[in-house]
């Protein structure tokens, strides 16, 4: 694959709140699908509840795992205050996946959140939906497969897709 363009995600939120987890299913659903993938991760005080943001990119050929300001394809929004500090990550033409959109989804958890939420991005991603299971299955214990999968496949059934 490698004349697949290179796509830029951006996964934002607060410490706890599962930003790595997320961009960990997102890097291993994208090398389950046979894309070359690049993960890096910026914590802050992500101990004490602060900023935490992880850019996956992934397509044929990356280079390097940074997304570089103003070229992410997706920005993943776990917390709706980190806007302001994302916003310029995301490029024109870029697509913000907000908190909002899964606002009336029923999470068992709200600690899912942050998979209904790579659910919403995975319906707009060329990425096999097996990949995706098999990426959440391999990045969580097991006995959080069950609310996981459930949040997953809920923010994957939202039609959020811009008309």
């Amino acid at each position: 694959m490698p004349d697949r363009p290179v796509t830029n995600i951006v996964i934002a939120g607060l410490g706890g709140q599962g930003v790595l987890t997320a961009s960990d299913v997102v890097a291993g659903a994208a090398f389950r699908a046979g894309f070359d993938v690049k993960k890096s991760e910026v914590h802050g005080m992500s101990q004490r509840g602060g900023s935490v943001a992880s850019d996956v990119r992934f397509g044929g050929k990356v280079l390097s795992p940074m997304v570089p300001p103003g070229e992410a394809d997706y920005l993943v929004l776990l917390d709706e205050g980190q806007l302001e500090a994302n916003r310029g990550l995301l490029r024109p033409a870029g697509t913000l996946i907000h908190p909002a959109l899964v606002r009336g989804v029923r999470l068992a958890s709200k600690r899912s959140l942050n998979l209904a939420l790579v659910g919403v991005l995975s319906a707009r991603l060329d990425i096999p939906e097996q990949a995706w299971l098999e990426a959440i299955r391999a990045g969580l214990r097991q006995d959080l497969h069950p609310i996981n999968l459930a949040a997953f496949l809920a923010g994957r059934a939202l039609d959020t897709a811009p008309a």
